[in-house]
């Protein structure tokens, strides 16, 4: 197709002035137009405004197979390659049926680690890497971790040293903050101070396994990535597959992400990127809000900024709370939002007594507005740690109120699942030592030592499968071991089917579900799921990759029983419900020890961005918002009898001017304590505590 064929007019029409700004920034100019950063505002369209950019692009003559899109989702990603198909449909005026004629699909659309699997594979040689390298998720990072520090005998320790773990959460965020180690030890992890030395010799050792094996954990993608970049001559060839380059979320990013990015595009042109520096949360990750605040300054000259304020989501009544509290922020780049929908219900600070009347208040508004006719699903329950929501579960649950909480168990994570994909893995890539001695260790009569002979040998051996092959277990052992070898073999055939392939995987497997799980066809039901997923994917080597980067996000091997309700109330941490939005919001406990959380405030960075958690919690709702203040916290972890109690005072974020934006339920004030006599209660003012720790 060419330009001269193309509307390029038609998709700009359900775009705000500032929206068609961005979808059409340099679209003009005849060279790629300069860096540009787009601060979009929760609920400003962002995903729309994105999606119209690269239809622009595509329309304008750009190949679809030279734009990068990198999200932090493939869910994003996919939406993404929905949204652009509809609006090249559109333009191009075809039926939604004709799917012969459908606008090419992007090629290069997709979270940055599995952008940079794609990359690595087609560029392993150069790199001294294995075409058939496997990617570890996080729990075989971390047991790999743990057989280093074994390895070193830092188990044996007579000072506590940190546990595989900490290890690991040290290493990654040592990788992606490009923060030398013993500086990161001295400011996040102060008690390891004197395993610095030990720290190092063991991440050496761990990253000398994963080169032995060719294992490459989630930094490692990057890592990678970076040093093609880094290298003058593979740079270009990445660089020159490249004329367009947009980044979502970009406040999510670290500095190894950063690095990456500018590699990509060293003088800014071509790329645009999209964030908001309220919505910067993951600290933990080692994202901050820095480095979409700095971006402009990167380029010269500066990048160019435009901002999205125009608020599709809430009402105007949630909005201006939204905006008194973020405007209290130290720094960020200004912006206020706005909607255009009809006035609503103001939001509601909610005093209780104490977190059994916050549960007991709660579940009665679900059930109320569930008999106006807001459905469970449309209702969600934020919150800032996983436990504080634990009243809640056993009053829903007292209730009948069926509900599902987001931060639980993954899919990879449940036992079943691993055993398959550990075989399938060690198919794959067989000097993968941990995958071998999961899948070995399977066999009745193969004990952890045999195991990890067969796994080892394999690992150095230059014929793997006849290693296999030729080995001989155990006499208990020896038919059950056939039957593995067996179905190695035909997995590994270059012959083999695919995704036919791991229905046999699953008939070596079932057996030995069978034996180890008393819930086996509940379990069995998610080996079929994973069955289902397969056939999306053109190889085993694609499946396991992009399965391990961007997991399923639950699994029936819960410790609830599989839900059967078709509606439930949602409960999730503030950092899962990012990106999401409901009807009715309710957030826990929004008082100074838990928002800001007392675990927090060592800081102004850490208190800022406590606030960015209670301004993103706040715009994920559309109509109705509610903000818990419990008023009386027991204490069940000091020895005393009595009713031992502590009172929590309002969060720090909701100051008396920004409190002239809600309506106050309830008392206005906390109970007057009588003193410690019979109820033994203790008077703490939370917020002052705090206040002087960071001060």
């Amino acid at each position: 197709m060419t330009p001269s064929t193309l509307t390029r007019t038609d998709v700009l029409d359900a775009l705000n002035p500032a929206q068609r700004a961005a979808a059409c920034h340099g679209l003009s100019q005849p060279h790629k137009p300069a860096p540009l950063l787009v601060i979009a505002g929760a609920g400003s369209g962002k995903t729309l405004t994105l999606a119209t950019r690269v239809a622009q692009l595509v329309l304008a003559g750009t190949d679809p197979q030279r734009i990068l899109m990198v999200t932090f989702s493939r869910r994003a990603a996919q939406a993404m390659q929905r949204r652009v198909s509809r609006l090249l449909h559109e333009a191009l005026g075809l039926p939604g049926q004709h799917r012969s004629s459908a606008p090419p699909q992007l090629a290069w659309c997709g979270t940055f680690h599995s952008v940079a699997a794609r990359l690595l594979r087609l560029h392993a040689g150069n790199l001294g890497l294995a075409q058939d390298f496997t990617v570890l998720d996080h729990a075989d990072s971390e047991e790999l971790m743990g057989l280093a520090r074994q390895q070193l005998d830092l188990h044996t320790s007579t000072m506590r040293f940190p546990l595989a773990a900490t290890c690991l959460a040290m290493h990654s965020r040592a990788q992606g903050s490009h923060q030398p180690l013993r500086e990161l030890v001295e400011r996040e992890y102060p008690w390891c101070d004197q395993h610095v030395d030990a720290l190092k010799s063991l991440f050496a050792a761990y990253t000398q396994l994963k080169l032995t094996q060719q294992l490459l954990d989630f930094d490692d993608l990057l890592l990678y990535w970076q040093a093609m970049l880094d290298e003058p001559n593979l740079a270009a060839r990445v660089r020159a597959r490249f004329e367009h380059v947009l980044v979502d979320e970009y406040q999510d990013t670290n500095a190894l992400q950063q690095a990456i990015v500018r590699g990509l595009c060293p003088d800014g042109r071509g790329l645009v990127v999209v964030g908001d520096d309220a919505q910067a949360i993951y600290s933990f990750r080692g994202a901050h809000a820095r480095g979409i605040l700095d971006f402009p300054a990167t380029f010269t000259p500066s990048a160019e900024r435009i901002t999205l304020e125009q608020n599709y989501r809430s009402t105007p009544q949630i909005l201006a709370a939204a905006n008194a509290v973020i405007a209290l922020a130290q720094e960020g780049f200004p912006k206020t939002l706005f909607s255009a929908r009809v006035a609503g219900a103001r939001p509601c600070l909610v005093n209780v007594l104490d977190e059994a009347a916050e549960a007991t208040w709660v579940a009665d508004d679900v059930l109320r507005r569930r008999e106006e006719g807001l459905a469970l699903k449309q209702q969600a329950v934020l919150f800032r740690t996983a436990s504080h929501s634990a009243a809640l579960e056993l009053e829903l649950s007292r209730r009948r109120i069926p509900f599902v909480k987001y931060g639980g168990l993954r899919f990879l994570e449940a036992a079943h699942i691993k055993d398959l994909l550990s075989l399938l893995r060690w198919v794959q890539n067989p000097r993968g030592v941990l995958a071998g001695l999961r899948v070995a260790r399977l066999v009745p009569g193969i004990g952890p030592a045999i195991a990890r002979r067969v796994a080892e040998a394999m690992s150095a051996g230059d014929d793997p499968l006849r290693l296999l092959q030729t080995f001989a277990p155990p006499p208990r052992a020896a038919e059950e071991w056939a039957a593995l070898v067996a179905a190695y073999t035909a997995l590994a055939a270059a012959d083999a089917p695919w995704p036919a392939a791991i229905d046999d995987a699953v008939n070596w497997y079932l057996p030995h579900l069978k034996r180890l799980h008393d819930d086996a066809r509940v379990r069995e039901a998610d080996l079929r799921q994973l069955c289902a997923l397969a056939a999306g994917y053109g190889s085993l080597e694609r499946f396991l990759t992009e399965l391990t980067l961007d997991p399923p996000q639950a699994t029936s091997d819960e410790a609830a029983d599989p839900l059967i309700d078709e509606d439930y109330l949602i409960l999730s941490t503030i950092h899962s419900a990012k990106g999401q939005e409901w009807h009715a919001v309710s957030v826990l406990k929004v008082v100074d020890g838990c928002m800001p959380s007392d675990m927090a405030t060592g800081s102004a960075a850490e208190i800022e961005e406590e606030r960015r958690l209670l301004y993103v919690a706040m715009t994920r709702a559309r109509d109705h918002l509610n903000l818990m203040l419990p008023q009386r916290f027991h204490v069940t972890q000091q020895r005393h009898h009595g009713d031992r109690h502590l009172y929590g005072n309002l969060t720090r974020f909701i100051t008396p001017e920004v409190a002239q934006c809600f309506d106050v339920v309830g008392p206005t004030a906390p109970p007057q304590d009588d003193g410690d006599t019979a109820g033994g209660g203790v008077v703490l003012d939370m917020a002052q505590r705090a206040m002087q720790r960071w001060r």
